[in-house]
């Protein structure tokens, strides 16, 4: 087998990064994992089902891949993608999967990332929390290509700017803006934020066209969150709305005159929740600046703030001998925990942890060392924040002790 093969393939599933899995002969009739099916081979924009012109692009030792050339035979889950700039903006891989395909696929994949990674051979039935899957999304940055004087989005897999005057998935106060975007957007690029009547706008250098402010109050559920549109802050607010009463009804679970601790916590927006049950609430985040708006959403008077890492944290924690606390949530980016904070958790932890994830691997990987460490996985919800998009939002909820 070489660069350049051609091979006709039925596609099997979608792999973690949206690429379709199907199987090819492994080179000299051995090397791919398990051999008598042959190697396992990795191509974008097909649909479990397809049968799929593909040729090779890339070899490795277990697996390769390969660029779509035709479908020869349409999966039945295979739909027409709404965006022109499907398959060139980095932003969708998943336009050409019907939604029901789309949540079946990603909470397969969950599901062997805790078996392959994590080595749980027995889950908890994986719950599903579907989104609209278009007009969703809140919060986007745009890119405006100095030289050419582009705007819209990065390229897949380049640094090339795709020109965007709309985007499907983004909400109806963006779809406007974009359309104007060339007035709009000057320099490097621009963050925007909207929901309802709020309009929010952070850019990395001065940009035309009419003012918004970079701060405003976001409505989440029953109250409002501080928010900046140069700070992070979840992208879809229908979703944050699900979450927030799953993460809560975990939290009932824990004993309210013990501490809590809500680590990555940046604005402040789970804990602006969480400090009406707990006597104590300790808040824990690197960046100062989100710190800073969590002060402003977070004001109970057993509230208290640590700005650091989550190391830092942790190595105080442990210098002060301080009490355990009796329930924590922990909302990492995508590499998962720290080390150190995965250890003290393991050996240390609350009886009752909530796990927010966007990564999959890590969090397998993290439960696995959390159930080492004593704790069970009790439930495993799985909230569709970016339909159309390979990302996967979860919820873990563990528990350890009677």
């Amino acid at each position: 087998m070489t660069i350049d093969d051609f091979f006709t393939v039925r596609v099997e599933r979608i792999a973690s990064g949206g690429a379709g899995v199907a199987r090819i002969p492994a080179p000299g009739g051995e090397g791919g994992p398990a051999t008598d099916r042959g190697m396992a081979v990795f191509t974008g924009f097909t649909a479990p089902g397809d049968l799929a012109g593909i040729r090779i692009r890339s070899l490795h030792k277990n697996w390769a891949e390969a660029e779509l050339v035709g479908i020869e035979e349409p999966s039945p889950r295979r739909v027409a993608p709404r965006c022109p700039a499907y398959g060139r903006c980095g932003g969708c891989s998943l336009q050409h999967l019907d939604y029901e395909a789309q949540l079946a696929e990603k909470a397969a994949i969950l599901k062997d990332a805790f078996a392959r990674i994590g080595g749980f051979g027995d889950l908890p039935e994986i719950g599903i929390v579907p989104s609209p899957p278009y007009a969703y999304r809140n919060r986007v940055r745009l890119h405006r290509d100095p030289e050419s004087g582009k705007t819209g989005f990065k390229g897949r897999k380049s640094g090339e700017i795709v020109p965007a005057e709309d985007c499907p998935v983004a909400v109806g106060r963006i779809r406007r803006f974009l359309k104007n975007s060339r007035e709009q957007v000057a320099g490097g690029g621009i963050t925007l934020y909207s929901q309802g009547d709020l309009f929010l706008r952070e850019a990395s250098v001065s940009s035309e066209g009419p003012g918004y402010p970079s701060r405003g109050r976001v409505p989440v559920l029953d109250r409002e969150i501080t928010a900046d549109a140069g700070l992070f802050f979840q992208s879809n607010a229908a979703m944050l709305e699900k979450l927030i009463p799953g993460l809560l009804s975990a939290a009932e679970k824990a004993d309210p005159r013990l501490p809590a601790a809500d680590i990555y916590c940046g604005v402040g927006t789970f804990a602006a929740f969480l400090q009406d049950r707990f006597e104590r609430l300790d808040l824990v985040e690197e960046n100062r600046a989100a710190l800073a708006l969590a002060r402003e959403n977070v004001t109970g008077k057993g509230c208290r703030f640590f700005a650091g890492t989550e190391d830092g944290w942790v190595r105080k924690l442990l210098r002060e001998k301080q009490a355990g606390y009796g329930f924590a949530v922990a909302d990492p980016p995508r590499r998962g925990l720290s080390r150190p904070l995965r250890e003290y958790l393991a050996g240390q932890g609350p009886p009752v942890l909530a796990y927010v994830s966007c990564d999959p691997a890590s969090l397998a990987r993290d439960c696995r060392a959390l159930r080492d460490g004593g704790y069970r996985l009790e439930s495993l919800t799985f909230y569709d924040f970016y339909p159309q998009t390979a990302h996967i939002e979860s919820l873990s909820v563990l528990t350890r002790g009677k």
